[in-house]
């Protein structure tokens, strides 16, 4: 087994290595003058089984190109098997054509990733499940819910707890969840009666002195769960704290957060968490480098990566 970093989260492909007792191969991974992306592998790779780490978060392009030209370059330097690991999928809110006239971009990204000569995909909570589809490649899809209900336990131990999902789909996920931890389910239904009107939120169950942690995959302007969590101490809850596999938080969203009635933000660290989200007590990292080096050691053994979530 092989693994190379690009440059969009080193912290964790460095815990994965540790994890995995297997140092980051040595490259470079640069730019000329005009930005160009220039990729150079300083070990054979020859018959190897490589492992491709980066997130294709912000800036999304030019890691996205990152990831397309390591992956070329062990193609071209004879690997066996490459897989591209993506702790956070980027493009993927864009799944399907939401007017005449527009793309599938998620689509799109697949068709680049195995034209670059990817041989399997290895990525985290997928904004939509079907996103698998788009790859004519094995694509293992994992579930960060393992690794928060850990956190949970040790956080709300006996406490009274209700997930909450913070729109209708994301009701799959958000039971998922619960049923791990034995906890009832509410929803939360967003509706803008006229256009013009401010938007609505009606609370669908009974969240009257509970402790409320909202589930979903990503946090961007953060502009949704906050209004969540008013919606949600109005209607009699205790207290409201929010799961989310993918801190994006593009914008002002920390400040939004920062100054939010949520009582905390647990995200985990697939993206990068910046200085703002690591010094501000409102936000909590959880390390999700174990469960990915894991689903990594069985690809490479040949074992069963779903029998994790068991």
């Amino acid at each position: 087994m092989k693994i190379i970093a690009g440059n969009s989260n080193l912290p964790l492909a460095e815990e994965i290595s540790t994890y995995l007792g297997v140092p980051l191969a040595e490259s470079t991974v640069r730019r000329f003058a005009d930005n160009e992306v220039f990729v150079e592998i300083l070990e054979n790779m020859r018959g190897e089984d490589v492992f491709v780490m980066q997130s294709t978060s912000a800036p999304a392009n030019d890691h996205l190109m990152e990831l397309l030209i390591i992956i070329d370059a062990l193609r071209r330097a004879s690997a066996r098997r490459i897989t591209a690991v993506l702790p956070y999928f980027g493009y993927a809110r864009q799944d399907r054509k939401p007017g005449p006239r527009t793309p599938i971009s998620a689509k799109l990204v697949a068709n680049l990733i195995e034209a670059a000569g990817a041989d399997r995909v290895l990525t985290l909570d997928l904004h939509a499940g079907q996103i698998q589809g788009f790859f004519d490649i094995p694509t293992d899809n994992l579930f960060a819910a393992p690794v928060f209900v850990d956190d949970i336990k040790a956080r709300f131990n006996g406490q009274d707890l209700m997930v909450v999902s913070p729109d209708v789909g994301g009701v799959v996920r958000t039971r998922a969840l619960g049923n791990r931890i034995g906890a009832d389910l509410a929803i939360v239904d967003k509706r803008r009666e006229r256009a013009g009107e401010s938007e609505v939120m009606n609370i669908i169950g009974d969240v009257t002195n509970r402790h409320c942690l909202l589930v979903d995959d990503i946090v961007d302007s953060g502009g949704t769960l906050c209004n969540a969590a008013e919606a949600l101490l109005a209607n009699g809850a205790k207290s409201v704290s929010a799961y989310i596999t993918h801190g994006v938080l593009s914008g002002e969203a920390v400040i939004r957060i920062t100054n939010s009635q949520l009582e905390k933000l647990l995200i985990t660290d697939t993206i990068q968490p910046t200085e703002a989200i690591l010094s501000s007590d409102k936000f909590g990292v959880i390390k999700i480098a174990q469960l990915i080096g894991e689903a990594m050691r069985r690809t490479t053994d040949e074992h069963s990566v779903s029998s994790l979530f068991d």
